[in-house]
């Protein structure tokens, strides 16, 4: 028999290889068949094995994490929640997000006194508060942008210097430092952070998205398409307006 699992905590070869080995050590377990794009494995066995059973193979490596994916009739068959309760979930999914942006954009109104401060401000609470969660577990925030962040997947130190990175933009934003070079950077940078989510959005890869660390379970989503595009857009205005 065959079964398909979703899996979360890849972040390279090495740990397909590892999951791999650790899955087939498995009593039973005849084949294992990691996709890490979909971030499945399709495993093969003699009978059937409890996802348990799977998860302790893994447990020696927390990070990696193995869970049954439901049938696409099981699905259909849950699938019967009304669009109140549609809505009522993602306010509740995304509420952090809504929150943290409604308090940058009050503090903006209340103090800015021109458009171009206006969005300064903006920026550097964005930068400031945002980096401020990534440091809070820097290493878990690593782990969680090295799954879709196309710098990160290739150079992991990139997760590690990230928050520093956003740190700084919101100091310079907020200082008013070297405002055209501190905005090209910021245009450039968010967007080849822009390309991985759009990657992971568009393939449908379910994992979670690190823009507020690992203190908030969010996914990611068209949302994460959003923040990323609105300082990208913010940057190239403050360009345009000096």
């Amino acid at each position: 028999m065959t079964h398909t699992y979703q899996l979360s905590g890849l972040t390279c070869d090495g740990c397909t290889a590892k999951v791999t080995y650790l899955l087939s050590q498995v009593a039973d377990i005849e084949l294992v068949e990691i996709n890490a794009d979909r971030n499945e494995a399709t495993i093969q066995m003699k009978k059937h094995i409890g996802t348990a059973d799977l998860k302790a193979a893994l447990a020696a490596y927390p990070k990696y994490q193995i869970d049954e994916v439901v049938s696409q009739a099981a699905a259909r068959a849950t699938f019967k929640t009304s669009e109140a309760d549609q809505t009522t979930s993602w306010l509740k999914t995304y509420k952090p997000i809504l929150l943290i942006f409604g308090y940058i954009t009050g503090v903006t109104l209340l103090t800015a006194d021109n458009l171009m401060d206006g969005i300064r401000y903006f920026m550097a609470g964005f930068f400031l508060v945002f980096s401020f969660f990534k440091l809070l577990n820097i290493s878990a925030f690593a782990d969680s942008y090295a799954m879709y962040d196309i710098v990160a997947k290739r150079f992991s130190a990139w997760g590690f210097i990230y928050p520093f990175v956003e740190l700084a933009f919101g100091v310079a934003a907020l200082v008013n430092f070297q405002p055209v070079v501190t905005n090209w950077l910021m245009l450039v940078v968010m967007t080849v952070s822009l390309v991985g989510v759009l990657e992971s959005v568009f393939n449908k890869r379910k994992i979670r998205c690190a823009c507020l660390g690992t203190v908030f379970n969010l996914p990611m989503s068209t949302v994460t398409i959003v923040e990323d595009s609105l300082m990208i857009v913010l940057s190239a205005a403050m360009l345009w307006l000096m």
